[in-house]
Formats: structure tokens, sequence, C-alpha cells
């Protein structure tokens, strides 16, 4: 799995891009085997100006074989921003792929030994 981060001027430079890169990595790992590339963008939506809630984290997981995915988290800091996008993803792909591999007419209550 590659991770891509791109960071506008606003918000930082390499620090930052090296931070998300490792929490985003530490997060998706177990989905690893399932995708080919993750990407970043992370904004200062008001740029110099400031406020609450304006750093902005816009994730993009492309699974092997089907259509990429995307999931976007708004904060106060860069770093809530990239970390909520990216538990944001794992849920998605926790829904995602636990539906591809649970098909229909699996085992059932019904079929269990009764206590």
């Amino acid at each position: 799995m590659q991770i891509q981060v791109f960071a506008d001027r606003n918000v930082g430079g390499g620090a930052i891009a090296q931070d998300a890169t490792d929490t985003i990595a530490a997060v998706l790992d177990r989905f690893a085997d399932h995708l080919t590339r993750v990407e970043a963008h992370i904004t200062d939506v008001n740029g110099h100006k400031g406020g609450s809630e304006d750093k902005k984290c816009t994730l993009e997981a492309r699974p092997k074989g089907q259509p990429p995915v995307a999931t976007t988290h708004r904060a106060a800091t860069v770093e809530d921003a990239y970390t909520g996008a990216a538990d944001s993803m794992a849920h998605l792909l926790d829904s995602k792929f636990g539906r591809l591999h649970h098909a229909k007419g699996g085992e059932s209550i019904r079929h269990l030994v009764a206590d």
C-alpha cells in the first residue's frame, strides 16, 4: 500500500506529511493487502484567517479491482483532521470488505444447539 500526502502551503510542510503518513499507515495497516494506494489531501479551508474546524483532510483509498472510496474530516487541528479521516476510512473499509466476504445464506442462529 502506497500512501501519498498532499498538503497546501497554509498547512505546513514535510513534518506534517511524514506524521500524516505514519498515522494513516498505522490506522489502515490491516487493509494493506486490499489497497493499492491511499491519497491524503490536507488543506486549510480559511487560509491564514483561522477559525474553528478550518483544517480539512480528504482521504481517497483505491481498493484492488474496485472503484476508489473517499472520506473527509474537518477539525480544528491538522492532526485531528487526518486522524479523523483515517478513522472514517477504516470504518468505511470495514463495512465494504465485510460485505464482500460475508455472503448471504451463511450460518444462521436457527442452527445453533440450545443449551
